[in-house]
């Protein structure tokens, strides 16, 4: 058995992982900063590859990263090489389909950040940077976790938007999901079923790790209700 999909899409999901996990956090805090008409234009196109079929997320990357499109003849141009069927194609996939959730994630966490401890921290002369990396991050570390391990989770079972801009080339861009639709088409269940449960024990571990640190996040909430009604008194 070719146990390449299981390291191709291990790769691709911590790689894309990775990628979803900056730009998602950078993105959340900037667009929580605009206007509410600016908001509602940015919060539809950053979350539109959440809301669209696979299929035309991949087409759009098809067309955006093709030979012909803007970034595939930049990168033809300077690099030499195509994007299309290449072995880092799943990875852009999978951070474009994975990104809407890591962002989601971080806009409700910014958004019911208690904005006075940002206004202490710039009454006691501290820097925006500062605030940003030693305050309001560390507040929201369970959000970054839950959000980090969603995206990793999306990007691990992506399919349709990976097929269409990578295709199906064994040992290079085929994922287990890849795998488990190739194994299918060409009638071995066998096969099919060995993938499908490498996948459920996969997706079992993500899961496990994500209901560890909802049960921790409620946990620190509780306990500090208490605290807060203590100091008021």
């Amino acid at each position: 058995m070719d146990y390449s999909p299981l390291w191709i899409s291990l790769r691709t999901a911590l790689i894309a992982t990775v990628f979803a996990v900056i730009i998602g956090i950078i993105a959340a805090y900037y667009v929580i900063r605009l206007g509410k008409i600016l908001k509602g234009v940015a919060d539809g196109i950053l979350t539109l590859p959440m809301v669209l079929p696979p299929t035309v997320v991949g087409f759009f990357l098809l067309v955006f990263f093709g030979v012909h499109g803007p970034a595939g003849q930049f990168f033809l141009s300077v690099f030499k090489e195509k994007i299309v069927f290449s072995w880092y194609a799943p990875i852009i996939a999978s951070t474009v389909v994975a990104f809407p959730l890591m962002y989601r994630t971080m806009r409700g966490a910014f958004e019911q950040f208690d904005r006075t401890l940002i206004y202490s921290g710039q009454t006691l002369g501290l820097k925006n940077t500062y605030i940003f990396w030693r305050i309001i991050l560390p507040n929201c570390r369970y959000s970054i976790i839950a959000g980090t391990v969603l995206a990793f989770a999306r990007g691990l079972g992506e399919f349709g938007a990976t097929i269409m801009l990578a295709g199906n080339i064994p040992g290079k861009t085929a994922t287990i999901s890849i795998a488990v639709y190739s194994a299918m088409a060409a009638g071995d269940d066998a096969l099919a079923y060995k993938w499908v449960l490498i996948d459920l024990a996969i997706s079992f571990a993500v899961m496990l790790v994500m209901n560890l640190v909802t049960g921790e996040s409620s946990k620190h909430r509780r306990n500090a209700i208490p605290s807060a009604k203590g100091g008021i008194m």
